[in-house]
C-alpha cells in the first residue's frame, strides 16, 4: 500500500476522532483544541493527497473511518477521554498533554522570556504501586494455595513442594506477562515517536501550529504559544521531544524496560509468596500452620494499609479490607482441600 494511502488515512481518521473528542469536552479550551486539530489534520491531509496526485496514487472519493476508529469513538462518548489516552495515543491522535501535564509554570521547556512548561508524569508513583499489587498477588495466591494443601491434611514435604512450585510458577507467569506487556508498549511508543519524527520532517510549520494550538489551550497567550513553538521547532532534536512530550503524552527518555518490569514483578511476587511458606521451610518448626496462617494475615493488612497511600482510604478500613478479602479467600481453599481429602481418604 502506497504511503501517500497511509499517511492521508491516517490524517483524515486523526480528523475524525478529534471532532469526538471535542463532542466529549466540557472545557471550552480543550474543546477548540481539538476542533483546531481536526482542521489541522485535514489540512496534512490534503498536503498528502496533492503529493497522491502528483504521484498518479488514487485516493477514495470519500473518507471512511475504520471499524476500529468507530469503536474508539463510541467508547470515547461512554466513558471519556481519560481513560482512553493509551488507546487515543495508539491512534495518532495528538494534544493528549493537556490531561497528564501540568500548567506553563516551573520547569521544562522554555524560549527567552517565555514561560517554562511543566510536565508531570501520569504514573506518578506507579513502579511503588506495582510493587505492592505484586507482593499482595503473590500472598494471595499462595497463602490460598498453602491453606488448601493443608486443609487435605497432606505432609509438611508436600506442601514445602507445592509452595515453592506455586511461588515459582506464579513468579514466572507474572514475569512473562509483565515483559510482554510492556514490550509491547515500548514498541507502540516507539511506532508514535517515529510517526512524530517522520511529519516533522514532511511538515515542521504545520507541527509547529499544532504544538502552538496545545500551548494556547494551556493559558499560554497565542502570541506567546506561537513564538515558543517556533523557537522550540527550530531545534530538530528538542522538537522531537517536545512533541513526544506534549503530543503525544509520553517521556521519550522513560519509556519503560521490558526486563526491568519483568524482573520487578518476579521479585515482587516472590516476596509475597514466600512468607506462607516460610514456616514450612524451618526445619523442626512446630504450628508451622498456625504460624503461616498468622503471617499471612499481619501481611495481607500490611500490604492493605500500604494500598491507602493510593486510595486515600483509611489505613485500618484498607487493611481491615484486603485482610477480609485474603482471609476469604484461603478459607475457601482451605474448605475445599479439607473436603477433597475427606472424598479420598
Amino acid at each position: 500500500m502506497e504511503t501517500e494511502f497511509e499517511s492521508w488515512y491516517e490524517e483524515k481518521q486523526s480528523a475524525y476522532l478529534y471532532r469526538v473528542l471535542a463532542t466529549c469536552e466540557d472545557a471550552q479550551e480543550r474543546k477548540n483544541l481539538f476542533m483546531k486539530l481536526a482542521d489541522a489534520a485535514d489540512s496534512q491531509a490534503l498536503h498528502w493527497q496533492k503529493i497522491a496526485v502528483q504521484n498518479q496514487v488514487t485516493l477514495p472519493a470519500t473518507f471512511t473511518p475504520s471499524m476500529r476508529a468507530r469503536v474508539v469513538a463510541h467508547l470515547l462518548r461512554r466513558i471519556g477521554p481519560r481513560r482512553m489516552l493509551p488507546v487515543l495515543a495508539a491512534m495518532k491522535v495528538r494534544g493528549l498533554s493537556v490531561y497528564t501535564h501540568g500548567t506553563p509554570t516551573g520547569h521544562g521547556v522554555s524560549a527567552p522570556g517565555q514561560p517554562e512548561i511543566r510536565h508531570r508524569s501520569m504514573s506518578g508513583n506507579g513502579s511503588f504501586r506495582a510493587a505492592v499489587f505484586g507482593i499482595n498477588d503473590g500472598l494471595v495466591s499462595n497463602a490460598s494455595l498453602i491453606m488448601g494443601m493443608a486443609g487435605a491434611s497432606l505432609g509438611s514435604s508436600t506442601i514445602q513442594l507445592a509452595g515453592v512450585a506455586g511461588l515459582l510458577a506464579g513468579a514466572a507467569s507474572m514475569a512473562a506477562g509483565e515483559y510482554v506487556s510492556m514490550r509491547s508498549q515500548r514498541e507502540m511508543f516507539e511506532y508514535q515517536i517515529g510517526l512524530e519524527q517522520q511529519e516533522l520532517n514532511a511538515y515542521p510549520q504545520e507541527e509547529a501550529e499544532e504544538l502552538a494550538l496545545i500551548y494556547e489551550a494551556r493559558g499560554i497567550p497565542a502570541v506567546d504559544a506561537k513564538r515558543l513553538s517556533d523557537f522550540v521547532i527550530s531545534d530538530p532534536e528538542k522538537a522531537l521531544d517536545t512533541l513526544a512530550r506534549e503530543e503525544l503524552g509520553l517521556n521519550p527518555d522513560n519509556l519503560g524496560s521490558a526486563w526491568g518490569a519483568a524482573g520487578a514483578s518476579f521479585l515482587a511476587f516472590a516476596v509475597g509468596a514466600v512468607i506462607p511458606l516460610l514456616p514450612f521451610l524451618w526445619p523442626g518448626l512446630d504450628h508451622s500452620f498456625g504460624i503461616s496462617v498468622g503471617l499471612t494475615l499481619a501481611a495481607l493488612f500490611s500490604t492493605g494499609a500500604t494500598v491507602s497511600l493510593f486510595t486515600g482510604h483509611s489505613l485500618w478500613w484498607s487493611g481491615l479490607r484486603m485482610l477480609a478479602i485474603g482471609a476469604f479467600a484461603g478459607g475457601a481453599t482451605y474448605l475445599v482441600g479439607h473436603l477433597f481429602g475427606v472424598a479420598i481418604s
